[in-house]
């Protein structure tokens, strides 16, 4: 039964409405018609008339009384994540934001990773996109001098990364060269000629962002990598939508880290008797049954086992409606390095997609290791939870389906996710557990990394403040990875401070949540039903969910 709009969900619809009016990327990634030509605007201007929009939601938000539970949790959820957007905002973070993964450096280009490419319009539209690169870069060198300015810049280790990501989009072969090609498709002489220009104007903005890093933003870099315990406190209840005592979070780090590395030293015993964890994983590198040879391989691979979960899930611990059922497993064209999933269009003509950006140079895949990766990215991670958001459109409001997220709930449950299907038998091989405890232990590791970085507490040894090489081989010793994807993330702690541990302290606050709904329930507790009644709200941050559920 269709829910009758109410003055908050009318808000809240409306709210959407202006996202994708004022994000010509968030529009194409919603699959909303307009600004299919167009850029995001990083510039100064744009960034205080977005604080005034969030200010001014909060008080028609506030005038209005909740008519339903809906409404409430909407209303609830609605201001808490408006006041961040202010406090972030006040807090100057937005005029040095850089880091080498998710900052407006990647989002410029992202979004043709998204961007329709059927037809001729959608290239014609890409032509234009494409010519307004510079425009984009523009606004957000602008952002940047203002930190320049106030003295409040990014660390130069970011700097220096997205230095080097330009320089890649600069190169011969670089994305927007190779964009422009349309290989394939069936295009007019006058199109292509159009989109090599327009290819050129997006390389050409690139490099003017590269000079101005190198000439203005470098020498004036931060040479502090740590972000400080106050904008940490902010940074980590915005990826979590919860508030947590960092001090606490990071005793309970060091005691998860030392947890799973004991349930890790029983698993190796199982694969090779006697053998530490080390051992095991050496044996397993050697184990020519499970690798994959290239990325065609891999991709193939994801697809099967991806395919598999959802057939197999589907009626017992979660329902999954049909136009969920479809996942692509996709290759990205980057090679950044990372593992990403992007959600359906709103009418699913564009699925749910899982992306694998593969390092330069890496050409052999473990499956022991990445078994539990497809299960986090697909289902019934993030793809479950994220396309069933879009998929209720007749309970929920489009800002609960569409806009709502928060890194520790979507992260959080992703890592629920991995450890249920291990619960659930279907990481059926000791190798796989292993695995699944691999990424786990990474997951605690870096609690206590980034809380241990950005606070600048003493590291495990007390002999100093923790620093980069002292982080990158703590790393190295809890994950089994190549040195390219290690440092790649140690990195991206240090530069996006908060995100890293709202993976685990999601999943620890998303049992927290099962349990405390679990001992309410008794005997008539239903591990399907709360899945549903828990990923029908919606993506809320984690205090809002909580206190919904605890309402159930």
């Amino acid at each position: 039964m269709k829910r009758e709009e109410t003055a908050i969900d009318k808000i809240a619809n409306d709210w959407v409405k202006q996202l994708a009016k004022r994000s010509p990327s968030y529009a194409t990634y919603l699959g909303f018609p307009g600004g299919e030509k167009d850029v995001d605007d990083f510039s100064p201007d744009a960034l205080e008339q977005d604080r005034h929009d969030y200010a001014d939601l909060i008080s028609r938000l506030q005038a209005e009384e909740p008519v339903d539970e809906v409404d409430r949790v909407t209303k609830e959820a609605m201001i808490a994540d408006a006041d961040l957007s202010i406090r972030t905002y006040d807090s100057g973070l937005l005029f040095r934001n850089m880091n080498n993964i998710a900052s407006p450096a990647q989002d410029i280009r992202d979004i043709f990773d998204l961007s329709p490419t059927e037809s001729v319009e959608h290239w014609e539209n890409l032509e234009a996109r494409m010519s307004k690169v510079p425009q984009a870069i523009a606004g957000y060198i602008e952002s940047l001098r203002v930190g320049i300015k106030t003295g409040d810049t990014p660390a130069k280790r970011q700097v220096e990364e997205i230095i080097t990501q330009a320089a890649q989009i600069d190169s011969p072969e670089g994305f927007f060269r190779e964009f422009s090609k349309a290989e394939g498709k069936d295009l007019p002489d006058s199109l292509r000629k159009e989109l090599t220009a327009a290819g050129e104007k997006a390389t050409e903005g690139y490099r003017t962002f590269a000079e101005f890093l190198k000439t203005e933003l470098l020498p004036a870099a931060n040479t502090e990598d740590a972000i400080g315990a106050e904008r940490y406190a902010l940074l980590s209840e915005r990826f979590l939508g919860a508030k947590i005592d960092p001090d606490e979070t990071y005793e309970w780090g060091k005691q998860e880290l030392a947890r799973i590395i004991a349930e890790q030293s029983e698993v190796a015993n199982q694969i090779k008797p006697g053998a530490s964890v080390e051992e095991a994983v050496k044996h397993l590198e050697n184990d020519p049954s499970t690798k994959l040879h290239g990325t065609d391989e891999l991709q193939k691979w994801m697809q099967k086992l991806s395919d598999e979960a959802i057939e197999k899930l589907s009626g017992s611990h979660f329902e999954i409606a049909e136009p969920l059922k479809k996942l692509e497993c996709m290759i990205a064209p980057t090679k950044h390095g990372g593992i990403y999933y992007t959600g359906p269009t709103d009418d699913f003509s564009r699925p749910g997609r899982m992306w694998w950006s593969v390092p330069e140079g890496v050409e052999e895949f473990d499956t022991w290791r990445e078994t539990t990766t497809v299960y986090h990215e697909g289902v019934p991670g993030h793809h479950l939870q994220v396309a069933q958001q879009t998929y209720i459109k007749d309970t929920l409001n489009d800002w609960r389906r569409l806009a709502s997220w928060t890194s520790g709930h979507g992260e959080g449950w992703a890592l629920y996710a991995e450890r249920l299907m291990d619960e659930l038998g279907f990481l059926s091989t000791p190798a796989d557990r292993l695995g699944m405890l691999d990424a786990q232990r990474m997951r605690a590791a870096r609690v206590v990394l980034d809380i241990g970085v950005h606070t600048k507490k003493q590291n495990l040894e007390g002999s100093a403040t923790w620093n980069f090489d002292y982080a990158l081989k703590f790393m190295e010793s809890n994950v089994n990875m190549s040195k390219e994807f290690v440092r790649f993330e140690v990195t991206r702690y240090f530069g996006w401070p908060g995100q890293a541990p709202a993976y685990k302290v999601g999943q620890r606050i998303w049992e927290q949540i099962r349990d405390d709904y679990k001992t309410r329930k008794g005997e008539a507790f239903d591990i399907k039903e709360f899945h549903k009644t828990a990923l029908n709200l919606g993506g809320l941050g984690l205090d809002t969910l909580r206190s919904a559920m605890a309402r159930t």
